[in-house]
């Protein structure tokens, strides 16, 4: 059989704060820019989740995209959606809540469920304008 992707869409809205507890304030705001802000600042982000297996004959699906939408809303929209990043998030604890760092955690949070499925996680990406985004493919 051939090998086909799939790909869940998914929003949620979130505050976060770029900042290094090892630098003063002047460094934070010259590396960070108005990402280190102490008061915070969010971002409407798009996740965006690709995952390919073979066809199964009974369903003719990689994998039902509602079981992959119960996985992300469970392991990481409920977890993410309306919440400080740098505070709120158990998955994101005592890490910088950089996109780079968010994509790879999510992606950490839902491989082996997906697995489990029967469906092999390609890609998280992370959308957090609508000019800047990571993807992340896993390690290889």
């Amino acid at each position: 059989m051939k090998e086909v992707t799939i790909i869940r869409r998914e929003r949620f809205c979130s505050a976060h704060k770029l900042w290094n507890p090892d630098w003063d304030a002047k460094k934070n705001e010259e590396t960070f820019g108005g990402c280190s802000n102490p008061n915070w600042h969010g971002h409407n982000y798009e996740l965006i989740v690709k995952v390919a297996g073979e066809i199964e004959p009974e369903t003719g699906f990689v994998m039902n995209l509602k079981t992959l939408s119960k996985i992300l809303k469970h392991k990481v929209i409920d977890k993410l959606d309306h919440k400080n990043l740098n505070l709120d998030v158990d998955f994101l604890k005592d890490k910088r809540t950089t996109t780079e760092v968010v994509a790879v955690a999510i992606w950490e949070e839902i491989e082996q469920e997906i697995k489990e499925k029967g469906g092999k996680l390609i890609s998280v990406r992370v959308n957090e304008t609508e000019n800047n985004s990571v993807e992340y493919f896993g390690e290889k």
